[in-house]
Parts: C-alpha cells; sequence; structure tokens
C-alpha cells in the first residue's frame, strides 16, 4: 500500500554492492499501470560496476555539517572522501541552501499523501473492519485498530495540513520549497558528478529509545529526505562501526536515473571501507 506516493521508492537492501546492481535491474522498469513508474529503458547496472571513478567530481554539501553532527559521523564521511580521492576522483565542497527546509517540507508532503492515500481504509470497501453502532462509528473504531500510533499521527497531519484553511498555508507552500530543494541539486550536478554524505547524523538509537520522542526520530531524516524530495538516486553504504559497535553508514546521491554512477563509486567504497563486522551473537555462532 502507498504511503506518500510522490516519494515511496522500492530499492533492494542486498549484502554487496553488485547484488544490489543485479536486484535493481529485475526490480526496475516501466510499469503502464503504474503512473508513478518511467518510462526509461533499464541499463544493465551490473556491467557498470568497473571499480574506476577517475576522473569524477564528487561533491560534498557544506550544509550537511549541521551543529548536531556526531563526531563519528564527521570523521567517517572524511575518511569516505579521502577513499575517494585515493581512488581518481576529486572532491570539492558545493551548496545546497534549501537544505535547512527539507525535513519541515518532508513531514507536510508525506503525511499530506498518506492521509490522502491511506483514507480508503476506512472498512467499507479496503482493509480489516470492526463494526459500529454507526457509520461514523465504524469507521472510527476501524482505523483505530487498523492503523498503529505513528501511521495515525502522520495522517492527524496530513489531514490538518489539506484541510481548508490551511492548504495554501501548508501544504502548497511545502510543494513550492520542494522545488528549490530539487533545483539546488540540479545546480550542483552541473558541477559534480556525485554527492557524497553521511547517511544519518548519529549512529543508530537504541529500540525503543526514542519511541516517545517522534522529533527525535524525525531528525534523523535529515539527510535522507532532500534526496527523495528531489527524486534522485541515492545509496546507503555500512563503511564502518560507532563506538558503541553500531554499524554507520555513508550516502552517495547520483543525478536522476544515473544508479550506474552512484553503484560504480559505491562498489570503490566498498572495496575501500572492507567493512565485514558482523554482530556478536552472529560472531558467536559463527565461532562456535
Amino acid at each position: 500500500m502507498a504511503f506518500a506516493s510522490s516519494l515511496d521508492q522500492a530499492g533492494p537492501m542486498t549484502r554487496t554492492v553488485r547484488d544490489a546492481a543485479i536486484m535493481l535491474r529485475a526490480m526496475a522498469g516501466h510499469d503502464p499501470k503504474d503512473s508513478t513508474s518511467a518510462p526509461v529503458e533499464v541499463p544493465n547496472f551490473e556491467a557498470a560496476l568497473s571499480g574506476d571513478i577517475r576522473g569524477l567530481k564528487i561533491g560534498l554539501p557544506r550544509e550537511y555539517r549541521p551543529d548536531g553532527l556526531d563526531p563519528q559521523m564527521a570523521a567517517l564521511w572524511d575518511r569516505g572522501a579521502q577513499w575517494l580521492r585515493e581512488a581518481g576522483a576529486e572532491v570539492v565542497e558545493v551548496s545546497l541552501p534549501h537544505t535547512k527546509y527539507a525535513l519541515a517540507t518532508y513531514y507536510i508532503v508525506a503525511p499530506a499523501e498518506a492521509s490522502s492515500n491511506l483514507a480508503r481504509y476506512d472498512g467499507v470497501r479496503f482493509g480489516v473492519r470492526v463494526e459500529g453502532t454507526s457509520l461514523d462509528d465504524m469507521y472510527c473504531k476501524t482505523r483505530a485498530a487498523g492503523f498503529g500510533a505513528e501511521v495515525r499521527r502522520r495522517i492527524l497531519i496530513g489531514t490538518y495540513a489539506l484541510s481548508a484553511g490551511y492548504y495554501d498555508a501548508y501544504y502548497l507552500k511545502a510543494q513550492q520549497v520542494r522545488a528549490l530543494i530539487a533545483e539546488d541539486f540540479k545546480k550542483a550536478f552541473e558541477h559534480v558528478d556525485l554527492l557524497l554524505t553521511p547517511t544519518t547524523p548519529t549512529p543508530a538509537f537504541g529500540l525503543n529509545e526514542t519511541i516517545d520522542d517522534p522529533i527525535t526520530m524525525y531528525l534523523n531524516d535529515v539527510f535522507t529526505v532532500p534526496t527523495s524530495l528531489a527524486g534522485l538516486p541515492g545509496l546507503s553504504l555500512p563503511v564502518g562501526l560507532s563506538a558503541e559497535g553500531l554499524p554507520v553508514g555513508l550516502q552517495l546521491i547520483g543525478r536522476h536515473f544515473d544508479e550506474e554512477t552512484v553503484l560504480n563509486a559505491g562498489l570503490v567504497m566498498e572495496q575501500a571501507a572492507a567493512f565485514t563486522a558482523r554482530p556478536a551473537f552472529l560472531a558467536a555462532k559463527t565461532e562456535g
């Protein structure tokens, strides 16, 4: 089921970059019954994995170093840039000035589209149905039972943003800012071939640690949502461990429909990082 139609994108989760290339080729392609799929020929992504990135220009967005960036992530980012330099790429600083508005924009656009997409699950034709004493009661009980707390929160935010009197102030304004964010990327890609950023501003937090603090959870999306808003291909690659022993990653962002360059640079970084860490419970089983 769709969450936010203009943002949703299926992508592979694999052990290696090469596996991701193979999976992506199998998954990608035009579906005439899907208005969100593009009629673009699917290249052989695996064949593009030459491991040669000499001459590529890699951009480091200066706005991706906010005050809250964990020093571990900043050091990892610098290390990733050095790996690309050593492989023959040129690394330069670029600016994406509207990045600071991306998170707020995303959390208006995405809930608004979620509210619209999920409106059909009211117990009449789709999804679970919980009987009530009236039609309104059935709607309320059905949607309370069918959606978890976070989904309900996003539906409420989205319904508010789309309501009469607020549509222009919130949703329409967010779409205008989204266009500015996309334009920032377009201008950056006039000078560079790829962008390198951290995937998250901090290492992963513990399970249920921030369950009652949605803002903290949303803030961890700050480096990935601009990519989604602009409709660009992105790859997150685990390249090291935090001080707590948790995997941390770097993100590569490419031009529209240039997954080949993203994957090829990802292969170079994967080889340089030589990341082979396994969770302690799996390592113990292997040793046993």
